[in-house]
């Protein structure tokens, strides 16, 4: 599976692009999409633009985009979903699925911790990924996001697994050696 991650901005949109196969995580690429200043509509065009050229680059399976969080000023919280939903309408046009997590579910997949510093995420996604250095902050913050998904599908799938074998116990079935007997 290849996962695109994005941390939409109006000023610097960071894009992040990790394999998963199994418990590997491995790193492809990342960057940011820097906005010019200015009116809205180009800046949006330039975010839309950015982020398709990066999905026809590396072609990933799914992506993953943080969700905006309620800021003090609304006018900033509505610019910033507005850059949010050109990233998310470029990723759907392609034909990519889009999840969503909020900051703090991608903070805690990564650190451990929700409320963990930008150095905490950018530390640790080195680490996870094995980089020879620290990604930007924009950059980082996409990756983390595109790890959050990794390790969220990874419990999904393990959860179905162990509901699975509840089921089976339920039943009354049994279960010896990967194969399952009726009663």
């Amino acid at each position: 599976m290849r996962v695109l991650g994005v941390d939409p901005g109006l000023r610097r949109t960071g894009f992040g692009v990790i394999d998963v196969d199994g418990a590997r995580l491995s790193y492809v690429g990342s960057g940011v999409i820097r906005v010019p200043d200015g009116a809205l509509a180009p800046r949006l065009r330039a975010i839309h633009d950015g982020i398709t050229e990066v999905i026809d680059t590396w072609r990933p399976t799914l992506a993953s985009v943080e969700i905006v969080f309620v800021n003090v000023n609304p006018q900033a919280t509505l610019a910033l979903g507005q850059a949010r939903g050109a990233a998310i309408a470029a990723i759907a046009i392609r034909d990519v699925i889009v999840h969503e997590y909020t900051a703090l579910q991608v903070k805690q997949s990564v650190v451990g911790y929700g409320k963990a510093a930008k150095e905490q995420v950018q530390a640790m996604v080195k680490r996870l990924l094995q980089l020879p250095g620290e990604p930007s902050a924009d950059a980082a913050d996409a990756l983390a996001c595109a790890i959050c998904h990794a390790h969220a599908s990874a419990m999904a799938a393990n959860l179905g697994a162990a509901g699975a074998l509840a089921q089976v116990a339920r039943s009354g079935a049994r279960s010896r050696r990967g194969r399952v007997r009726g009663r």
